[in-house]
């Protein structure tokens, strides 16, 4: 036990690497559980889409919007979100999927929406990039009609 204090001792910075790594690994695997939202993958995103009739909103800004975006998402820009969160009232009770560009700025859209009782908030993980990754479609073009 006396070699593995003097160890300890002798290479601290090793050790501090290693807890900061942990703790890294950590807040990635648990830290959107404890914000109250899931990240999930672009294909789990669309079987939340097709099957449980999610809606997608994406809080990119205008000119993001326009280069390419999911079909019928729902554009409220990140800027804009909290004094145009009311728009979303009526999805309350469907699950709502978050998307921007990289999953950044959704990751605080998603922390609004469940400060305001959504109930089923998604972030999409690696954002419009991992989408179109994926290979999945994006449109290009107006913004969804309101229903």
């Amino acid at each position: 036990m006396q070699q593995f204090g003097e160890f300890f001792i002798n290479h601290w910075d090793l050790f501090l690497a290693l807890f900061v790594t942990l703790g890294m690994l950590a807040y990635t695997a648990f830290g959107a559980r404890l914000r109250g939202y899931t990240e999930v993958p672009p294909l789990e995103a669309v079987l939340l889409i097709n099957h449980e009739d999610a809606v997608l909103v994406d809080v990119r800004e205008d000119s993001e919007y326009a280069t390419g975006h999911v079909q019928d998402s729902i554009h409220i820009p990140l800027g804009k979100f909290a004094g145009r969160m009311n728009e979303l009232e009526s999805y309350k009770a469907r699950p709502v999927v978050v998307g921007c560009r990289s999953g950044h700025r959704s990751a605080r859209a998603c922390a609004m929406l469940r400060k305001q009782g959504f109930e089923r908030v998604y972030n999409l993980r690696g954002g419009i990039l991992a989408w179109e990754s994926a290979s999945l479609p994006v449109s290009k073009g107006g913004k969804r009609k309101k229903k």
